[in-house]
């Protein structure tokens, strides 16, 4: 579990593939100070589990499932990253809670700076559309933020808004970020617990029917 507070901007140093997988050998000083061999890191938003670690790097698998559904597959050695270790029990939520189970990845369609505060809009499937909502979190690239805008449900090609702060900007990728790149995101969990049960009960009342 993390918080999408990140913690470090990591890079990705070594990536072996075989056939139906990756193994991914990734340079994360901070990240790697407490932890050990089975720990989970956010990669980019996407859980990992540590199999091995050195003073500055540790090694994780990926399987072919988490490579087709995130940016981890388009990932080469000098790719950045953001890091965050699994949120300490009793500790402070700064963000929201960020499984690290990613829905799928989005594209960024634009980019409108201002002074302080840049707003990036994203695209949104019409799958995840309902789980996005004005004011709630997401996390993108493992990165806490809060939806600023959306698009009507009306449109045809959905999309969502977040504004981000220079902090924000400096301390994680988003701020180098260009129109056309594919970013990871999760959506809250919370709203993924909704859209199943309203699911089942509408299954239900089909069956109750018929």
């Amino acid at each position: 579990m993390f918080t999408g507070i990140i913690e470090e901007l990591g890079s990705i140093e070594r990536i072996d593939h075989s056939s139906d997988a990756a193994r991914l050998t990734i340079r994360a000083p901070l990240s790697i100070a407490d932890a050990h061999h089975g720990d989970s890191i956010s990669v980019s938003g996407v859980c990992l589990t540590v199999v091995d670690r050195t003073e500055s790097t540790f090694t994780a698998d990926v399987m072919a499932e988490t490579l087709r559904m995130s940016t981890l597959s388009s990932a080469a050695a000098g790719t950045t990253v953001n890091l965050e270790r699994a949120a300490l029990v009793g500790g402070r939520l700064g963000g929201h809670i960020v499984q690290g189970h990613i829905d799928g990845t989005s594209t960024l369609l634009s980019i409108v700076p201002s002074d302080e505060w840049r707003v990036l809009r994203f695209s949104l499937s019409h799958e995840l559309a309902p789980l996005v909502v004005s004011k709630g979190s997401i996390a993108i690239d493992g990165v806490s933020l809060t939806v600023s805008h959306i698009s009507a449900a009306s449109e045809m090609d959905q999309w969502f808004e977040v504004s981000l702060i220079p902090e924000t900007l400096a301390a994680t990728t988003l701020g180098a970020r260009a129109v056309g790149d594919h970013v990871n995101i999760e959506t809250d969990i919370l709203a993924r617990h909704v859209e199943r049960m309203l699911a089942m009960a509408a299954a239900e009342s089909t069956r109750s029917a018929a």
